[in-house]
């Protein structure tokens, strides 16, 4: 089937679902505008990718009418021009929109929760946690991605044994997804008196942030605690209870299991910011575990999430003695450990796009 004819019809949804999102009855109902906002979006992205192609292979058969039927050496050498250039991109061309035309992940448009856990190798393992924490920060910040810590818990000799943050942006989940699993080190600690390589890790999890109204919670039943942050410096540490710490009952809706779920949160000084963003932690949370299904069918990329830190569930390994890191699901190898670390990490994300999409590809033929 002609590509053009797979995205006949898609000129008048991308009408219909404009002239949706300007009715007050649909900006009403949230869950919907945002829905039909995201379709919205994912269809002009089709449609400027298709109307290129439309241009590029209009331009193309112009150029070899040209070349048949022109007399003028100089207008025939143009057209072969135009022809050796428009040629190669056509394929590449079509590859766009057939990736596009793949159903989207609902969850890629989403602002994250990260976390970032120290695994096996003791003190070696919080200090890799703490260089991971860099490495995406480093990240956001060449990215234009917001980040903000919700909590943490310190290294004994440095790094993090846990740190929690909020990331936001445009595309996050899409982007941020592939970083869920085990994350594996081998180098010489910091810690270590006779120069030998010690293999420790840390994990990531990356969890879609859910929107208010994804998720129901009754907070009359959310019990509340206030308490002393701690921290370096300023007048308020240990004085006033600005940090907070919630618990919940979540019923399990398959199983009808009850379990507390506990929070706490020390990011800001003030009170009611904590409780926001606490509040805001459990609706990720309860949305995580009722959409577990989801979470485990879409990819084994995403299974690994949950891991312990085992060194057996690694999806990289960073190599510092070669600089080296090699990302374990797809093969993928670089020698660039340094600037790897500093945040340069876009090469391998987009690896793991093009390897997922030719994936998706092949299932979609199939």
């Amino acid at each position: 089937m002609d590509i053009l004819e797979k995205i006949e019809g898609l000129e008048a949804k991308f009408h219909e679902v404009s002239l949706f999102l300007t009715d007050p009855a649909v900006i009403a109902d949230q869950a919907r505008f945002v829905r039909l906002n995201r379709e919205y979006h994912d269809l002009e992205r089709v449609l400027s990718a298709a109307s290129r192609y439309k241009q590029a292979r209009l331009n193309l058969e112009e150029a070899k009418t040209i070349l048949h039927t022109e007399q003028d050496p100089e207008m025939r050498e143009m057209a072969r021009q135009e022809i050796d250039t428009l040629e190669p991109q056509m394929p590449q061309m079509e590859q766009e929109i057939k990736i596009l035309l793949l159903p989207q992940d609902p969850e890629d448009g989403k602002n994250v929760v990260m976390e970032i856990r120290g695994g096996t190798g003791g003190d070696e393992a919080a200090l890799f946690a703490g260089d991971l924490f860099r490495m995406y920060t480093k990240y956001f910040e060449m990215h234009g991605f917001k980040y903000s810590v919700s909590s943490f818990s310190e290294g004994a000799v440095g790094g993090y044994k846990e740190i929690i943050f909020n990331v936001s942006g445009e595309n996050v989940y899409g982007t941020l997804k592939y970083e869920s699993g085990v994350h594996r080190v081998q180098r010489v600690p910091a810690t270590e008196t006779q120069g030998r390589v010690h293999t420790s890790a840390a994990t990531v999890a990356v969890l879609p942030e859910a929107d208010e109204f994804e998720v129901h919670i009754n907070e009359g039943e959310i019990r509340w605690e206030t308490f002393r942050s701690g921290g370096a410096g300023g007048q308020n540490v240990n004085k006033v209870e600005s940090g907070v710490r919630l618990r919940y009952n979540w019923k399990n809706p398959n199983t009808g299991e009850v379990q507390e779920i506990l929070i706490e949160c020390t990011e800001t000084r003030d009170q009611p910011k904590n409780k926001e963003r606490a509040l805001s932690r459990l609706r990720t949370q309860i949305y995580d575990k009722e959409h577990q299904k989801y979470i485990d069918d879409i990819a084994a990329r995403r299974k690994t999430m949950v891991s312990t830190g085992d060194r057996s569930a690694k999806i990289r390994t960073y190599n510092y003695p070669q600089g080296r890191i090699t990302d374990h699901r797809i093969g993928y190898t670089v020698y660039n450990l340094a600037a790897f670390m500093d945040g340069d990490i876009q090469g391998v994300i987009d690896a793991l796009i093009v390897a997922e999409n030719a994936e998706r590809l092949k299932a979609e033929m199939l």
